[in-house]
């Protein structure tokens, strides 16, 4: 029976996944996934594993209806977004690692390295959103507040000198991402930074993705056009507090625990 270890979110990662941020250099990941023989990859290790069959990832649900978060990100688009762009990536995930199995029980080393473009994309595509969707919450709950996270806010200031110019250096990475892309504040060891990964990359290495902003034309394009500051600026008003406040008292396992329920 074919089955995959997936050695953290980052599994899903094969070569050269990098996250940049105004103050660090690139970061590479190499794959960790391990067969079903039990024998551990030559290429590296990982803080802690889930197994799952193949082609057993699913679409996780909303904690919220598609309308919940009018008028900041319309109901088309959060359906869109969800029912069908990130269906997709759960899709083709499922649909590579299956392939992939296969290769690995064939000793087939070409066909895995080929397939690798294909679990990075669809993979970190699978992580992001699972990650966004918890990020958001509708602004009429307490949730969307930051008073709801005292123990983030009070580090934020003391990084950034207040909550506005940390939105302000938020914004300015943003906007700045050139092409598709996500925006992420990290913690980094006890430090906190803002990052921007390229297309579907996530957040790699040990930092703990506090919250991420999803700067792909399909976030925001339906509602508004070209006007991607307007979305950013937005974006804000349902932005989820709270859990941002469980991922920075927490650990990198504690933020990816949504993607062992997608299994």
């Amino acid at each position: 029976m074919a089955r995959l270890i997936l050695l953290t979110a980052l599994s899903l990662l094969p070569l050269a996944c990098h996250s940049s941020s105004q103050d660090s250099k690139p970061e590479f990941a190499s794959i960790e996934i391990n067969s079903a023989y039990g024998s551990e990859s030559p290429l590296g290790h990982a803080s802690f594993e889930a197994t799952m069959s193949v082609g057993t990832f699913s679409l996780p649900a909303l904690p919220y209806a598609y309308d919940a978060l009018e008028p900041s990100i319309s109901a088309q688009i959060m359906e869109l977004h969800h029912s069908k762009h990130h269906q997709a990536y759960v899709t083709n995930l499922n649909s590579a690692l299956k392939t992939y199995a296969t290769a690995i029980a064939a000793n087939d080393v070409p066909s895995q390295i080929a397939l690798q473009a294909a679990i990075k994309f669809n993979g970190g595509g699978h992580i992001n959103h699972s990650l966004f969707w918890e990020n958001l919450s509708p602004s009429s709950s307490p949730d969307a507040d930051s008073a709801s996270a005292p123990a983030l806010a009070a580090e934020i200031a003391k990084t950034w000198g207040s909550l506005e110019k940390f939105q302000e250096a938020m914004v300015k990475a943003l906007l700045g991402i050139q092409g598709s892309g996500w925006g992420w504040l990290v913690k980094d060891g006890n430090v906190l930074r803002i990052v921007t990964t390229k297309d579907q990359d996530p957040v790699v290495g040990g930092e703990v993705p506090i919250f991420g902003i999803d700067m792909w034309e399909h976030a925001y394009y339906l509602q508004y056009l070209n006007g991607k500051a307007a979305y950013v600026e937005n974006i804000w008003k349902v932005i989820n507090w709270k859990t941002a406040e469980q991922r920075f008292k927490g650990n990198r396992e504690d933020a990816f625990k949504i993607l062992k329920a997608s299994l």
